[in-house]
């Protein structure tokens, strides 16, 4: 049944409400060129090459779903800009673990332009790593679902601030 789409907003698993808000391409593309300094709906657009229907329709939903806030852009009542906000920014982590794992998967070595690198020393950033609460690395099959209820007390809640580390 092509072109109907499940809400999964009230799905128990926190994969399928994150798809249910930034599941599309373009919306994860426009969220990079976010991070790239990208504010303003024709910036979005001419480096994207998206049709404005489909660029306001993402934009729109990106702002109702508080990835992005609309400010009204200086020196004009009728355009805004567009702005990551903190539960937006917090998306960097999913767009490194995206651009890592298609950097290994879906380029020849001699393909590769670009490299993620960190801003201060312009060196290759590390791969990212799961850890567990202890430190231990995870790897894909060293985690799974759990009930909370049934979980420690201590081990119940999320960490306020996931822990980063990198590894040389």
């Amino acid at each position: 049944m092509k072109g109907k789409r499940i809400d999964l907003g009230h799905a128990e698993c926190g994969i399928a409400r994150a798809l249910q808000i930034i599941g599309d391409w373009w919306s994860l593309l426009i969220i990079r060129e976010a991070f790239g300094g990208k504010e303003r709906f024709s910036e979005f657009q001419k480096s994207l090459g998206l049709a404005r229907n489909i660029l306001s329709t993402r934009l729109k939903k990106l702002v109702e779903e508080g990835i992005f806030e609309a400010v009204q852009d200086e020196g004009t009542s009728t355009r805004n800009r567009y702005v990551l906000t903190s539960k937006g920014e917090q998306l960097y982590i999913v767009l490194i673990a995206l651009w890592q794992w298609g950097e290994h998967h879906c380029f020849e070595p001699s393909e590769l332009k670009y490299s993620m690198v960190d801003r201060d020393k312009m060196l290759p950033l590390a791969a990212l790593e799961l850890r567990a609460q202890d430190g231990r690395i995870l790897g894909p099959r060293g985690f799974r679902t759990a009930v909370r209820a049934e979980l420690p007390t201590s081990s119940a809640k999320p960490p306020a601030a996931a822990k980063r580390t990198r590894t040389t």
